[in-house]
């Protein structure tokens, strides 16, 4: 049973302290909640609060003139842990929030809550807030997706990228008509400008290589319908899913890796062909030009524009403007690891991460939901191994093994139990330790089932070899017992 802990401290400022607060400040409050994944399986998720005014360094950064201000001066007054999150209560009356907006979440660990007059309806706000910033019920769901049960999960819970200790990332240019553009990218530039900062904080999450290609008459598989009012060419949602396999083929990356690869694919349409758009399921053009496969990667269709005066010679020459397809390759990112922003309550105001891609909040949402998935994987891959060794009595378990199991299930124990005391890195790591070793056993070659057969086996193998033999031997044997016998009963010459 796993019981996730989350600290937190409710910081009241000037003119916000609820009237009907239990007991004067400050104090500490609890509270639980019980997910329910499964007939066998459920984790409770425990909100430690701590009820606090603000100190004078708080009401000063708290008189900012806007809330991403207030943000940032509070952000070194704050708890900093992973995991922890802090709340400041301004008044109702308060300007730092515009109008209309009751949560402005910042970049940090740290939110501006709007005091709702009452403790009740403060406390439902700062949970909407904490299940934003941490973890929901449905998020838990979805780490876990492999126990609940069929019917009960949302389509877009399974989009999510499944825990790993690494994943591939593979930028891919295709150009399908090399005899009419050439096409330059400046893929390694926009990966250190773009990519990096987003990798260098996700790199506490898993191991990160990065790699590029570019494919040369690699068509996309499904041909387009072309269109007279526009004409354009259209790729209508029903037919993308046909994309993805004939490229695929072309791509080579996922055959020889270890860990998942994400595929990001920029598609430059051939001449006949151009321009190319995408259409969603209402028949609209999708602003972006691109769509994404869940955890698979995406797609984005990059339409040349054509000169305004015939070309007097091909092929034409193709600069990619980087920005503009690295802003829809992170959206896509970000939407494979599950940090959608589309389902937060229009009330909240939400800050743009800015270049490192994601808030500190949201790296602890990530870690929160894989070091449950981790736990999860390690008390799978237990059991089947616990499994496997009792169906085969006579499997040697060498010390190695053993000594791996065992550290899975300290690394587990241990991951458990950091998690109930409110330490999320520490328990994220204990975790990822115990997915190791216990991968580490489950796989060994020593354990293959192969190597030991069952006992009818070996009758059955055995028996039509040594049968033809043994016959004559064993008549022989009765032949030599039985004259033997027959020798004691003669009667004995005495001279």
């Amino acid at each position: 049973q796993v019981r996730l802990v989350v600290p937190m401290a409710v910081v009241f400022s000037p003119g916000s302290v609820p009237r009907d607060l239990p007991r004067p400040l400050p104090f500490r409050d609890v509270q639980e909640m019980e997910i329910s994944v499964n007939l066998r399986t459920s984790v409770t998720s425990h909100y430690e609060m701590r009820y606090r005014s603000t100190t004078g360094q708080e009401e000063a950064a708290l008189a900012a003139a806007t809330a991403r201000e207030a943000d940032a001066a509070l952000h070194p007054l704050q708890d900093t842990t992973m995991g922890s999150l802090t709340m400041y209560v301004v008044p109702e009356t308060s300007s730092l929030l515009p109008q209309g907006i009751n949560v402005y979440v910042g970049k940090h660990r740290s939110a501006l809550v709007r005091a709702g007059g009452s403790l009740a309806a403060l406390q439902a706000r700062l949970r909407e807030v904490t299940q934003v910033m941490s973890f929901t019920a449905s998020s838990i769901a979805a780490t876990l997706s492999d126990r609940v049960p069929n019917g009960q999960l949302s389509p877009d819970a399974r989009r999510n990228l499944k825990s790993s200790l690494g994943y591939e990332i593979t930028f891919s240019l295709l150009n399908p008509d090399p005899k009419s553009h050439t096409v330059d990218w400046d893929i390694e530039g926009a990966v250190n400008r773009y990519v990096k900062p987003v990798l260098d904080k996700l790199s506490l999450l898993a191991n990160f290589s990065v790699d590029s290609q570019i494919l040369y008459y690699a068509v996309l598989g499904v041909t387009p319908r072309y269109d007279k009012e526009s004409s354009s060419f259209l790729l209508s949602a029903h037919s993308l899913p046909h994309v993805i396999n004939p490229v695929e083929a072309r791509l080579g990356s996922s055959a020889a890796s270890l860990y998942p690869v994400l595929n990001f694919l920029l598609y430059v349409p051939e001449r006949s062909h151009s321009p190319l758009y995408i259409q969603d399921k209402d028949g609209a053009p999708v602003s972006t030009n691109a769509f994404h496969s869940p955890r698979w990667g995406g797609i984005m269709v990059y339409n040349v524009e054509a000169p305004a005066s015939p070309p007097a010679s091909l092929p034409l020459h193709v600069d990619v403007d980087m920005a503009r397809v690295m802003e829809v390759f992170l959206a896509q990112l970000r939407l494979l690891f599950g940090l959608s922003r589309e389902e937060v309550p229009p009330e909240f105001l939400l800050e743009r991460p800015g270049n490192e891609g994601l808030a500190d909040w949201e790296l602890d949402h990530l870690l929160w939901a894989h070091t449950v998935e981790n736990i999860a994987t390690v008390s799978t891959t237990l059991t089947s191994l616990a499994q496997l060794l009792d169906k085969i009595g006579n499997i040697v378990i060498k010390d190695d093994v053993a000594s791996e199991v065992y550290r899975a299930v300290a690394s587990v124990q241990s991951a458990v139990t950091k998690l109930s005391l409110g330490h999320l890195h520490a328990a994220f790591q204990a975790s990822k330790e115990a997915v190791t070793s216990s991968e580490r056993a489950f796989f060994d070659p020593s354990l293959l089932h192969l190597l030991y057969f069952p006992d009818d086996q070996k009758f059955a193998i055995y028996i039509p070899l040594f049968l033809p033999m043994a016959v004559p031997i064993l008549l022989s044997l009765a032949k030599i017992v039985r004259e033997t016998r027959l020798r004691k009963k003669e009667p004995t010459k005495m001279d």
